[in-house]
């Protein structure tokens, strides 16, 4: 629960203080931050030293930079710590499926104004589909299809 305090002045000068509570949504994940989303989805709860090797496997990424980026992901919401070990141990606040849909529907919203028959059409056209992804999708459809008689 964040806590917004709001100050408003009246016709005598008086200050009032309205303490606001609102659940705050968490902020769409960077490019660099999907990155360790994907380590802490792949491996659950982390330290920070798990996170930097995970991530050092694929590219050269400072052990500070991963503390930085947790923080600033812990601040966001989209990550939480827990402290009550010695070392922090960083877990993701939400599910990958839940993450990965939001940003879809974002995206499907954004750029292609809704139209998810446009959405399927940019990304098979950018890329070749195997065979196997082409019978997931087939299978996505009708299971779709038949969900909504």
């Amino acid at each position: 629960m964040i806590f917004c305090t709001k100050v408003f002045v009246d016709t005598t000068n008086t200050f009032v203080v309205i303490i606001v509570s609102m659940k705050r949504m968490p902020q769409k994940p960077t490019p660099s931050e999907l990155e360790i989303l994907h380590v802490l989805w792949d491996r659950g709860s982390s330290t920070v030293r798990e996170v930097h090797d995970a991530l050092g496997e694929e590219k050269h990424v400072g052990y500070t930079s991963v503390l930085k980026f947790l923080q600033i992901m812990t601040a966001k919401g989209l990550v939480r710590r827990n402290e009550s070990q010695r070392a922090h141990v960083y877990e993701a606040c939400l599910p990958a499926e839940q993450t990965k849909r939001q940003l879809a529907g974002d995206i499907l919203h954004r750029v292609f104004e809704g139209s998810a028959s446009q959405l399927m059409m940019h990304a098979l056209a950018g890329r070749k589909a195997s065979r196997e992804e082409i019978e997931e999708l087939r299978r996505l459809l009708e299971e779709y299809e038949r969900s909504r008689r």
